[in-house]
C-alpha cells in the first residue's frame, strides 16, 4: 500500500466519522471543496475523539489521563500518526493548510473542566469555557479556510464559537443536569431565582423565573451571533457558505428556544434533517450566487 493511498484512506475514515457523528456540522462541511472538506473532517474527527473521552463512562482520573495522552500525541506529530488514521489525516491537513493545532490544547482544557465538574460563577468564567470548547474549533476551522492573515477573523471565529456553545448549553440544560453538570453562571441563576434542581424530568424552578433566565441567556447568545457572523464577508464563497450553514442551524435552534423556553425541559431540541438541508442550501446559494 502506497503512502498516498494510506493518507487517502485516513481521510475517508475521518469523513465517515464526520458523517456519522456531526449532526449539525456535516451540513456545512459538505459545501467545501474537496481538500478543505477532507481537512475539516480531520479536525472534526480529532475533536470528536477528545469529546468522547470527556463524555464517556470511564472514571474521572482515567479520562484525565487519556486527555493527557491525546494532548501528547498531538504534540508528537507526525511520529504519533504512524498507526492512527485520524492523526495521519490531521497531520497531512496541517502540512497543507495553516491549521493552528495548538488550539486543540484549549479544547482539551475545556473537556478536562467537564471531567472535573467545574462550575462557573460569572459570565466571564463561562466565556473561558466556551472559547476553549467552541472558539477553538472556530479558529481551527479558520485555518482550514486559509484566510491568510487571521487577525480580526480569528476574533470573530472565536465569537461565533461562543454563540454556538451558548446555544448548546441552553438546548442541553436538562441532559446536562441529569449528568450532574451546570454551565450557566451562578450570578445569573441567583439573579433569576433559579437553581436548576431537577423535579422528575423537569426543573423545580418556578416556570416564570426559568423562562426569564433562558431568554436572558438567549439574548446574550444573540449578541455573540451578531458579532461572529461578521466573519462571513472575510471568507471565500465556499468557506462562507459552510460557516453560514453551520451557524444558521444553531441560530434557528436558538430562535425555537426563545419561542418556547420550556421546551428544553421536555426534550432535546433539534431541527429535522429537511430543515437543516434547507439552511445549508440557502447558505450555498446566497454565498456563491
Amino acid at each position: 500500500m502506497s503512502a498516498a493511498t494510506t493518507v487517502d484512506e485516513a481521510y475517508r475514515r475521518c469523513e465517515e466519522i464526520t458523517r456519522r457523528e456531526a449532526r449539525n456540522f456535516s451540513y456545512g462541511i459538505r459545501l467545501l471543496p474537496e481538500h478543505k472538506r477532507r481537512a475539516l473532517s480531520a479536525v472534526y474527527a480529532t475533536a470528536r475523539r477528545i469529546d468522547d473521552i470527556g463524555d464517556g463512562d470511564l472514571p474521572s482520573d482515567e479520562k484525565l489521563a487519556r486527555l493527557d495522552r491525546v494532548r501528547e500525541s498531538l504534540r508528537r506529530l507526525p511520529d504519533s500518526a504512524t498507526d492512527d488514521a485520524v492523526l495521519l489525516a490531521l497531520h497531512d491537513a496541517a502540512q497543507r493548510l495553516p491549521i493552528p493545532l495548538e488550539a486543540f490544547d484549549e479544547l482539551i482544557d475545556g473537556c478536562a473542566a467537564d471531567v472535573r465538574g467545574t462550575t462557573y460563577a460569572t459570565i466571564d468564567d463561562l466565556l473561558w469555557y466556551c472559547r476553549c470548547v467552541a472558539g477553538s474549533i472556530g479558529r481551527l476551522s479558520l485555518g482550514v479556510f486559509d484566510v491568510g492573515t487571521p487577525g480580526r477573523a480569528a476574533e470573530l471565529a472565536d465569537a461565533l464559537g461562543v454563540a454556538l456553545q451558548l446555544t448548546n448549553i441552553l438546548r442541553d440544560l436538562r441532559e446536562d443536569r441529569h449528568n450532574g453538570r451546570v454551565y450557566l453562571p451562578k450570578d445569573d441563576l441567583d439573579r433569576f431565582g433559579c437553581n436548576l434542581e431537577l423535579d422528575g424530568d423537569g426543573f423545580a424552578d418556578p416556570p416564570g423565573h426559568f423562562i426569564a433566565l433562558v431568554r436572558f441567556e438567549a439574548e446574550r447568545a444573540e449578541r455573540w451571533y451578531e458579532t461572529g457572523l461578521q466573519l462571513l464577508p472575510m471568507l471565500d464563497a465556499r468557506s462562507a457558505a459552510c460557516t453560514a450553514a453551520m451557524a444558521g442551524i444553531y441560530h434557528r435552534l436558538l430562535a425555537r428556544i426563545v419561542n418556547d423556553p420550556m421546551a428544553v425541559t421536555r426534550t432535546r431540541l433539534s431541527l429535522p434533517p429537511r430543515a437543516k438541508a434547507m439552511v445549508a442550501a440557502r447558505a450555498l446559494v446566497r454565498r456563491t450566487a
